[in-house]
């Protein structure tokens, strides 16, 4: 898994540490938040992700079929009669 930017990793450290005060009246220090993290995205980082994937294969076929559609009605019409 590619990981976050910096300022991105710290600031969901800070959310985790925040988390846990708040919620659970714990004080986490910064190098257990970041193993709470790290085994986080080991674990459902994967799930989350296909997830995603699927949610965009569905969007992507989606407009497929929408453009489909609309590629047939610029269709001409075929004529039966001979000469019109």
């Amino acid at each position: 898994m590619k990981k976050f930017p910096r300022e991105q990793r710290e600031y969901v450290i800070s959310q985790i540490q925040q988390y846990f005060q708040e919620e659970r009246g714990e004080e986490l220090g910064h190098l257990a938040s970041e193993q709470i993290l790290d085994f986080f995205l080991k674990t459902i980082g994967p799930i989350v992700y296909n997830q995603a994937v699927d949610d965009c294969r569905v969007l992507v076929m989606d407009r497929v079929n929408a453009l489909e559609d609309e590629l047939y009605t610029l269709e001409q019409p075929l004529t039966t009669e001979r000469g019109r």
